[in-house]
């Protein structure tokens, strides 16, 4: 027997997501930006947990890093290959952590700057976007490791592309 829950999509979950704020702070700005900062800096750590969970694994299967590029292994966990399970769980808390603050952070100012945009200019289009996302992956560049300024153009350019082409494309499907 089939339910209303089995004929909705993905499309109308995610659609559904911006009706039902997590938190009321009073202001629509507000509300949308810490929501897009909650559920980001989720998916964010969430992703990093299971990164590691996978390096874990494949060492567990063949014993080393055979198989794993190493440079990119070496970059997101190399404080995680600890002596000990403490040593290792506080390396994967510190790292999954950032990547949160890292994620959230990037979903709340675009969400933000797309919110205040559109109030004022009226309408949503690309253009919001393309100077959202330069902004928010701006600001990611300069939370990272490396904040050198061709490294923040890189991510505000890259941004601006994605934010900008999703945009235009989300009126096709």
């Amino acid at each position: 027997m089939g339910s209303r829950l089995d004929a909705r999509t993905l499309k109308d979950e995610v659609a559904s997501m911006d009706r039902r704020p997590l938190l009321d702070l009073g202001h629509p700005l507000l509300n949308r930006v810490a929501d897009s900062f909650i559920r980001a800096a989720g998916v964010g750590a969430a992703r990093a947990v299971s990164r590691e969970a996978y390096f874990v694994a494949v060492e567990g299967m063949w014993g080393d890093s055979t198989g794993l590029d190493s440079t990119a292994k070496r970059s997101h966990f190399s404080s995680a290959r600890g002596d000990d399970g403490q040593k290792s769980l506080d390396a994967v808390v510190k790292s999954a952590s950032k990547e949160a603050i890292q994620w959230g952070l990037a979903a709340g100012v675009y969400s933000g700057i797309t919110y205040g945009l559109r109030e004022a200019r009226g309408h949503h289009d690309w253009k919001n976007s393309a100077i959202a996302g330069a902004i928010a992956g701006a600001a990611v560049a300069l939370t990272g490791d490396n904040g050198h300024s061709d490294h923040v153009v890189h991510f505000a350019i890259t941004g601006a592309a994605l934010s900008s082409a999703a945009t235009m494309l989300s009126g096709i499907f």
